[in-house]
């Protein structure tokens, strides 16, 4: 079997279809069907169940398609590793990024990255924590940015500790308090965030050790229609205090929480074991050596 065909179907997989794959893979429907046709005669085994609304792997293709995931990613890693004898003028970062605080903490170092290395090619993943914690596991990702606690088999590089801010109505009666108890929380609805973000859980895990069961409303992936909800009256929401910074607060008061047991705490995650890229490498030392100025 040849590299190729095994990209062809990871690509397939991640994009749900051969239609978009094709897009993707800068080659066409019937080259990848081909491929893909030729890699099961190969093996002797049907890959993907095909229907009307896609794709979907067989037993025999979730196996292959693991297997892929990790060869198709150290022979990444051979290539990168030839490209640093190079000076990094060429090569892949597969990086993975939350939609939550990247703006702040990691626009401005992507973009000094690509002015430092050009022809690195960047492949960005954009994900909850948890998701981008699987992809990296899965080796579909080389490094991602994702919120402790990590899971078994990850190394981690720390970037950033912030305390959690409670933003409530300015007519809310706690809006006048100095800080916000997590017990408050009984009497107030409580907006999170999208399913797949960790910090939902962090929050939750906070208000069951106090014995709070949170009557949660509505979730959204944007801060500024969560903060626009909350003014609003609609509920209070708890975010990181980076995210607010340069964000109006206008008809919100903004109080730190009472306790220090929950925090927003970001790390770099990469799988233990594995000799990263010097790509991979690079970002971690640029991340590490200019940390923002929180």
């Amino acid at each position: 079997m040849d590299l190729r065909s095994l990209r062809y179907l990871v690509e397939v997989v991640r994009h749900g279809g051969f239609a978009r794959a094709a897009d993707h893979a800068h080659a066409t429907q019937p080259t990848l069907s081909k491929a893909i046709a030729q890699l099961e005669d190969e093996l002797g085994s049907r890959l993907l169940e095909r229907s009307r609304s896609g794709v979907r792997l067989t037993t025999a293709g979730e196996i292959v398609h693991q297997h892929a995931l990790l060869m198709l990613a150290e022979s990444s890693r051979l290539r990168d590793e030839l490209d640093a004898l190079r000076g990094l003028r060429r090569g892949e970062l597969r990086l993975g990024l939350p939609p939550l605080g990247s703006s702040v903490l990691f626009a401005p170092l992507l973009a000094r990255y690509r002015q430092q290395y050009p022809q690195i090619d960047i492949q960005l993943m954009e994900h909850g924590s948890r998701r981008l914690e699987r992809a990296v596991l899965a080796s579909e990702l080389e490094v991602a940015a994702i919120l402790q606690p990590i899971g078994d088999g990850l190394d981690q590089q720390p970037v950033c500790d912030e305390p959690m801010i409670a933003l409530i109505p300015l007519m809310h009666p706690r809006a006048g308090a100095k800080r916000f108890r997590l017990e408050w929380l009984h009497d107030s609805p409580l907006i999170l965030f999208e399913e797949g973000f960790a910090l939902n859980r962090l929050i939750r895990e906070a208000c069951a050790r106090r014995g709070v069961v949170p009557r949660e409303t509505v979730r959204s992936a944007q801060v500024d229609f969560i903060l626009a909800l909350v003014a609003a009256g609609g509920g209070v929401a708890l975010l990181p205090r980076l995210v607010l910074d340069e964000r109006s607060l206008t008809g919100l008061a903004a109080l730190p929480l009472a306790s220090n047991d929950l925090r927003w705490k970001m790390v770099l995650a990469w799988r233990q074991g594995v000799a990263l890229s010097p790509a991979a490498r690079a970002w971690l030392a640029l991340v590490a050596s200019k940390p923002p100025d929180l």
